[in-house]
């Protein structure tokens, strides 16, 4: 993180950094790098995750409609004029005489209004786009909270953003494969494996052994993308203090200037995120109403087998159907009881009609 903040500005670099363990990137929290404050709470992180997403699929639209490949050739081209603003459409007809058509009778009438084709809406095209680094000190407490949802998120910033400026950097000091998935693993091709425990630890991190001989301190494996072999190198150890005049340093010279859109949606209380359920997590309370519906029966091992889904988020779903009045309370061994009509089109708890899901 040093070695970025002495190479870029924040016009060229915004930063995302995720810190479930609170105290670990506090100290950068005065960076005018940073695109939101450091994010601590693991339910909130997926909010910022999905930023990132959302800004990649942004920024491929942009270079589709500039005809440019990634943010490099975007940066380096010519910025086109914009538009004049005496011109918001475009008239079919030149003028007034020939604005014509043909009456009931053959005979050519005038047109009152002058026909007009609206403007095709564009996006707003800055002069330039700035890199966009996502760093995650502690990746098995957010694969403890929310593993779908981190996995899913990691492995399409990790697949497509390169492109467009956007990267990734995950730490863990937990190397499992629980921890580290396959999907994680197979789309993160530059690793750093510093003195661990064990040869299974190496194995999982640079699919190979070695980084249980290395003597710590700074003492590393770096298995660029595509070389043969890990590269054998030395860390260098940035005390807290220094840490502290860098950023105090860089924090003289600007603000933070935040995104507002998930500035505003991270600063809402948790409750008020648990209250709101994301689109994802209602479309997957649709499929359990549907696997209920099918099976004439509300449990949770019957959704954990038809949806592929762990005991705690079936258990949750479950007390969301509870809460909307769709289920009866839990009796012990036996299947809840299903208290609303689910033949049919049937309702989704809310007084709504739910089409039957395919």
């Amino acid at each position: 993180i040093a070695s970025l903040l002495y190479k870029f500005s924040p016009e060229e670099m915004r930063m995302v950094m995720i810190d479930p363990k609170v105290v670990e990137l506090q100290m950068y929290n005065k960076l005018p790098h940073l695109v939101v404050p450091v994010v601590t709470d693991p339910k909130k992180v997926i909010l910022a995750l999905r930023w990132v997403v959302q800004e990649m699929e942004k920024r491929y639209k942009i270079f589709a409609q500039e005809n440019v490949k990634n943010i490099h050739a975007f940066n380096k081209r010519s910025p086109k004029k914009p538009l004049p603003e005496s011109e918001p459409e475009l008239p079919l007809f030149g003028g007034a005489e020939e604005r014509v058509e043909a009456g009931q009778d053959g005979f050519a009438v005038e047109i009152d209004e002058e026909i007009t084709v609206p403007r095709e809406q564009e996006l707003e095209i800055p002069d330039k786009l700035s890199y966009i680094v996502v760093v995650i000190d502690e990746l098995a407490d957010l694969m403890l909270t929310a593993p779908a949802e981190v996995e899913n998120a990691i492995a399409r910033i990790t697949q497509m953003a390169r492109a467009a400026g956007i990267h990734c950097i995950v730490a863990t000091q937990r190397p499992s494969v629980k921890v580290i998935t396959g999907v994680i693993k197979a789309n993160i091709p530059s690793r750093i494996a510093f003195q661990v425990a064990s040869k299974i630890d190496s194995r999982v991190i640079l699919d190979e052994m070695g980084a249980e001989k290395l003597l710590g301190k700074g003492d590393m494996l770096y298995q660029p993308p595509g070389a043969p072999k890990p590269i054998r190198a030395q860390g260098p150890l940035v005390e807290d203090h220094e840490i502290e005049q860098i950023v105090d340093f860089i924090a003289e010279q600007g603000k933070p200037s935040y995104e507002m859109e998930i500035h505003q949606q991270l600063s809402k209380p948790t409750a008020v995120l648990d209250a709101a359920p994301s689109d994802e997590e209602e479309e997957l309370i649709q499929q359990c109403i549907e696997v209920i519906r099918s099976e004439q029966k509300a449990s949770v091992s019957k959704l954990q087998r038809r949806l592929r889904l762990g005991y705690n988020r079936a258990a949750r779903l479950m007390d969301e159907l509870e809460d909307r009045g769709i289920v009866g309370p839990a009796q012990g061994n036996e299947p809840r009881e299903i208290l609303i009509d689910l033949d049919g089109t049937g309702a989704d708890g809310r007084g709504q009609t739910m089409h039957t899901m395919v």
